[in-house]
């Protein structure tokens, strides 16, 4: 059940925003189940068959009849964009957790009729479910020791927190915070969190782009670059945004069907920088928080975690601490916030999911160092584990060209695959 947890309210309410958990429905693992049996997909599956062969046959396949009327009804009332997210009984396991292996599908909602509607809504669920047996989720399955263990997935159908700009939607903010940070920077400790910032939709942060991090208990120190130049290249350049025009290409099966790029020159067009971007000098090599000046914008979000014009990192730091004190473990939370031009903000709570922090010290033997035991050694190492390897593939750097990048990783893989055969 989704809810707000009411422990520190004081600390997760403030003027200019508000909080709420975005509305959802939940498409239950029985309709998995039967969506796999009836359409005689289990036995196809099993011989891990290529990404093209899985699209077709779960883009062909029909959902369960019984539960086609709740659907129904569902696109009829929803008319506002919604992801369809995967939520396996994996995927939220603590000790190897598969947040972001699996795939989530954003559609528009604005189609004029509720058919239109319903068959968006229906393929994103299929999405959602092939996704668990794509290549690289089996390889991922594989190498944490799953396999062949069943997967069973049900599907979170969620409002998307934004606000529409032409043909884009989109949130001003989105974010992805944690109450324990494992590669913390300067006086910034583990159980003072961190969080990721980026201008869009969450998709930015979620595949590993460039965002803006920083410990909610020192928002004020950011990333360890060299000069303000730096940090030019080293920060979000585009957005993601749901596209509310006609899409590029009608293909069910693709992630990117109703998603669309958005530079950062349209994002101040649409206004969603003013409180995330600085602008740099070139002639000083600084920045100065805010969009007054000409120059290249950099989304270092100062007018927020500088200037404090809106409370979100107060806010943050009130909701990690009353979701923790709720599952009683250190946990991940994301979120989007939408800033309209008139009334208040919207902080929408997204997710939680715990996290699990080993607490076993791994020492190093520098004896074992000195008898030339060790392959690398470094005196400077993030994070701090033990993990057994039985291969190790690598490239001669004599014979590495850059330009055939490529074709290397296609190699590599190959080797992979024969080595775990």
């Amino acid at each position: 059940a989704a809810r707000v947890v009411p422990a520190r309210r004081g600390e997760i309410e403030a003027p200019g925003l508000t909080l709420d958990v975005t509305a959802l429905a939940v498409v239950t693992a029985e309709v998995f189940d039967s969506f796999l049996d009836r359409n005689r997909l289990r036995r196809l599956l099993a011989d891990d068959p290529p990404t093209a062969v899985v699209s077709d046959a779960f883009r062909s396949a029909t959902l369960p009849a019984e539960w086609l009327g709740d659907l129904r009804a569902l696109a009829q009332d929803a008319r506002i964009p919604l992801a369809c997210r995967s939520s396996s009984i994996l995927e939220d396991a603590l000790g190897r957790p598969f947040a972001g292996v699996y795939g989530t599908k954003m559609i528009p909602g604005n189609q004029g009729d509720a058919d239109g509607r319903f068959r968006a809504l229906a393929d994103a669920i299929k999405f959602a479910f092939a996704s668990a047996f794509s290549p690289s989720a089996r390889a991922y399955q594989r190498a944490v020791g799953i396999l062949p263990a069943p997967e069973r997935m049900a599907v979170v159908v969620q409002e998307v927190v934004g606000v529409r700009h032409g043909e884009r939607f989109y949130p001003d903010i989105s974010g992805v915070a944690r109450s324990y940070n494992f590669y913390p920077v300067g006086p910034a400790r583990p159980e003072e969190g961190v969080v990721a910032l980026a201008v869009g939709l969450g998709k930015t942060i979620v595949d590993g782009g460039l965002c803006w991090s920083f410990s909610p208990a020192h928002p004020r120190i950011g990333p360890p670059v060299a000069s303000a130049r730096d940090r030019v290249k080293t920060t979000q350049s585009e957005l993601w945004a749901l596209n509310l025009g006609q899409p590029l290409r009608h293909d069910p099966m693709m992630e990117t069907e109703y998603l669309t790029r958005a530079s950062l020159a349209e994002a101040e067009t649409d206004g969603t920088l003013r409180h995330a971007a600085s602008t740099y000098d070139p002639d000083s090599d600084r920045l100065s928080p805010g969009l007054a000046r000409p120059g290249p914008r950099v989304l270092d979000f100062a007018p927020i975690v500088l200037w404090n014009e809106l409370p979100l990192v107060p806010m943050l730091r009130g909701i990690l601490a009353a979701c923790e004190d709720e599952l009683g473990l250190p946990v991940e939370i994301e979120f989007a916030l939408s800033l309209p031009v008139r009334g208040p903000g919207r902080l929408g709570l997204v997710q939680v999911r715990p996290l699990l922090v080993s607490q076993a010290d791994v020492t190093v033997d520098e004896a074992e160092v000195r008898e030339g035991r060790a392959l690398v050694v470094s005196e400077i190492a993030l994070g701090n584990g033990r993990h057994q390897t039985h291969d190790v593939v690598y490239v001669e750097p004599e014979g590495f060209e850059a330009r055939l990048t490529t074709t290397i990783a296609e190699e590599i893989g190959e080797l992979d695959r024969a080595l775990r055969e």
